[in-house]
This record gives structure tokens, sequence and C-alpha cells, in this order.
């Protein structure tokens, strides 16, 4: 028997984004492999008739379904899509204790999980289903399309590859066996002091207030997550962040081994000024190298974009939603 966790959701509109008069709204729920209830928004197109394509839409990483990625799943409803952005296992208002930590496993089982929900969902046309990961969730997406054979076309915008860079640090500056040690060492005694103490440390949000000196991508993290641009009260984000061991298995769990056997289509786009631009198009490469399978695969640089831009379009609109109706039409 498959139990679900009695959930508590709220039910007024509490987004980031201003609710489209084009969709109808509510909230699902869903169960994964693990047993752990997942929480989700769903957004029909209004008057929609018969059984629609669907995307499931989640990311990014320590954000909730709030924010941009339920932007994305709102967005796409209104162009004919049956849309669900959900909050991944641990955070937002999905289940599973304790709270706030992540797992390259657990978190690739979300995104099938969501793929279960929408193939059974009486209004989606199961031989229609994608999905869209933002930020740390692209790399989710490509390792879950390499998992997920139900999956026809996936997208990944401005992609972090969370393994690398827990195990390698930014711009793989930290990619060595004694970095990597070290790492590992500070968060096995930080285990013994969360269970000491009988509470998990939290690690820290987007920095606040912002030192004059942070670099670009710190500023680009603080224009969206701590400002009403996109701050929300259920993010880690915004807040105070993953527990310190929350992304420990990550380090030595490296996910996208197997991407460039992947059949389905996958389009990564991602901004040419973003600082995460190495992980996109690294990404893509890798998946194409060697591969049997390149002719539906395709990368997208947006020009002039920094990594934010892709989250809710910035000042420049930067989201190219055509674009990802026309790879969706054409490979689901």
């Amino acid at each position: 028997m498959i139990m679900k966790e009695d959930l508590k959701l709220v039910q007024e509109w509490d987004k980031t984004f201003a609710k489209s008069e084009k969709v109808d709204h509510c909230k699902v729920t869903f169960v994964n492999r693990y047993g752990i209830t997942l929480a989700a928004d769903m957004y029909v197109p209004k008057n929609a008739e018969g059984k629609l394509p669907a995307i499931a839409v989640c990311g990014p990483f320590g954000a909730v379904k709030e924010q941009c990625s339920g932007l994305y799943a709102q967005t796409m409803a209104e162009r004919g899509y049956l849309t669900i952005a959900f909050d991944p296992s641990f955070t937002g208002e999905s289940g599973g204790q304790p709270r706030f930590m992540a797992s390259p496993d657990i978190n690739t089982e979300d995104f099938m999980a969501a793929v279960d929900f929408l193939s059974l969902c009486d209004k989606v046309d199961p031989d229609r289903i994608g999905i869209i990961g933002i930020c740390g969730w692209g790399g989710m997406a490509i390792n879950t399309a390499a998992l997920d054979t139900r999956i026809k076309a996936t997208v990944a915008s401005t992609m972090y590859d969370m393994t690398r860079v827990n195990a390698k640090g930014y711009f793989d500056a930290q990619d060595s066996e004694e970095d990597r040690y070290n790492a590992k060492a500070a968060m096995c005694a930080q285990r013994l002091e969360d269970l000491r103490n009988g509470e998990y440390k939290l690690g820290g949000g987007v920095v606040d207030p912002l030192p004059e000196d942070a670099p670009f991508f710190v500023k680009d993290y603080y224009d969206y997550y701590k400002t009403d641009r996109g701050y929300h009260a259920r993010s880690l984000n915004s807040n105070g962040g993953w527990n310190v061991i929350g992304c420990e298995s990550f380090v030595n769990q490296p996910i996208l081994q197997y991407s460039n056997e992947i059949r389905s289509a996958v389009m990564v786009m991602h901004g040419t000024e973003a600082h995460s631009f190495y992980f996109g198009k690294d990404a893509y490469d890798n998946m194409i190298k060697d591969s049997k399978y390149t002719d539906n695969k395709v990368f997208l640089p947006i020009e002039g974009a920094v990594h934010t831009d892709l989250y809710d379009g910035g000042s420049k609109d930067a989201i190219p939603y055509d674009t990802l109706v026309e790879f969706f039409e054409k490979y689901m």
C-alpha cells in the first residue's frame, strides 16, 4: 500500500509572479519510490479539451515551486501544455525528514515520480511528456533523461552539475585529492556536531548583507533571491540555505555518466555571460561525444544573458519561450 504523507499546502496565491488568467491552477501531490510525498502546482490551459502534452518543471537547486519553476510551468501552460512545478524531497511544501537534505539519487527519483504522476493523469497524453530543469535541476533533468525512457524531450536551463561543483568547487578550482579530503573531513566532523546538538546546522543561503567586494555571480544571486524580484519565505536560497551536510553525497556520486546514451531530445540553454556557462557547454559536449543520438540534441546560447536571467527573464526578457515551444512540439 502506497501511503501519502499529510502535507499542509498553502491554497492562496503566494508566488513571486502574477497569476495568469489563461490557465487553471491547483495543488497536487504524488509519492516517489522512497515514500516521500511531493507537493506540486498544476497549471492547465483554460477550456482545454482532450489529452494534453505535459511538462514537469523543477529548480533551481534550493528554490521552491513558487519561484521560477512555477513561472516556467505557468508560461508553458499558457502555450497549451499541462504542467506541474514541484518542490523536491525535503524542501518547500514537499515531505521528507530531516529537512533541507539533497541526494543525486532521490532528486533524480523526484523527477521520475513527477513523470509517473503525469503518465497516470487522465488529462495527459502519456506519450507526450517532457521535463524542464533549471540551474542545479538542469543537471538532474539530464540525469533523469538518461534513466527514464518515457521522457520525450528535456530542457536544461542555466544548468549546474551539482556533483561537479561539490567535488571540484567553482570553475574546478578545488579539483584535487587534498581539497576533496578536507571537504569530506569537515562534513564528517559536522555530522557528529549535529548529532551532539540534536539539530542540523544550516549552511546559509545567499549572503546578506551583500559585501561590496562580492563576486558578480553572488551579486546576481542576491538580486534574485534576496529582493522582491524572487524572494520567497520557503526558499532555502532566500533564507538559511541547505544543511551544512545536506549535499554531502554529491561529492562522491557524479551524475551524467551515461548522458551520451540518451535517445530522446535534449536542449541545453545557457546565458553566454553566466558564470555557470561552462557547466552547460561541457554537459552538452559530453552528451554528444561518442553518441549515436546527436540529431535531436541542441545547445542554445542566450547572448548576453547572465545566470539568473534564465530564472525569470531578468531585465532582458531572456527566456526564449517560443523556442521552447518549437522544441517540445517537434519532439513530443
